[in-house]
């Protein structure tokens, strides 16, 4: 009798043991199941390789006088904003949003300062400020001064499906000296392309077009403009 007693409470135990087993295998599996998943990465974009990528850019026999570049500014948003913005033109245009899951590899008004110093670099020296400042001190004449204010840079949506990358700039162009700055002309420049999809992919590559697009208006002008 007395054995049979111990082999129940052996027996029960071994069941409890197993119980508690199942319930703690149960509880790792739900706690598992429940965890957050890792963020998902967002997708980074700029403008690509650029023209003639994998080359050298040198300046043509007929090269134009060297311009010093000043830093672009970005109107209306923060400066070390990378986000990729839209709009819905057609519900409130008025308002700017960011898309969750992409952004650009810096912020715009950089890369926007990347293609204008490509596309003018293929007909000109393209000094810095500080390389202006650097040939006042040493005397000799100060090069012309380009100052650009990237004013919109979104994709802009004027229906679901419908939508194109629109960028805006504000050009001045002044010649410096001792003295200050003179001012030789202004533009803006309006470029908008066409986005293939409605999305942060089709809205990247329009907007990346349409910047090309503009640095290349803008390099032609300062041609016509003799600067």
């Amino acid at each position: 009798m007395q054995k049979n007693t111990k082999t129940i409470a052996v027996s029960a135990c071994l069941a409890r043991a197993g119980a508690v087993f199942g319930l703690a295998m149960a509880l790792v599996a739900t706690g598992c199941s429940v965890l957050p998943k890792p963020p998902t990465r967002a997708a980074v974009y700029d403008f690509g390789p650029g023209p003639g990528a994998g080359q050298v850019a040198l300046a043509e026999p007929d090269a134009q006088p060297p311009v010093a570049l000043a830093d672009v500014e970005m109107v209306g948003l923060p400066e070390a904003s990378s986000a990729l913005l839209y709009r819905l033109a057609y519900a409130n245009a008025q308002q700017l949003q960011p898309y969750s899951q992409a952004r650009w590899s810096q912020p715009p008004a950089l890369l926007m300062q990347q293609a204008l110093r490509e596309q003018l670099g293929q007909r000109r020296a393209v000094l810095s400020g500080d390389d202006g400042l650097a040939m006042l001190l040493k005397g000799k004449r100060m090069p012309t001064v380009l100052r650009v204010q990237l004013e919109e840079f979104s994709h802009v949506f004027s229906a679901p499906q419908q939508s194109a990358g629109l960028v805006r700039l504000r050009a001045v162009v002044a010649d410096a000296s001792a003295a200050g700055e003179t001012l030789v002309a202004q533009r803006v420049f309006t470029v908008q392309r066409p986005a293939a999809t409605s999305d942060a992919p089709g809205g990247a590559a329009a907007l990346a077009e349409a910047a090309h697009q503009a640095a290349t208006e803008l390099a032609a002008w300062m041609q016509e403009l003799g600067r």
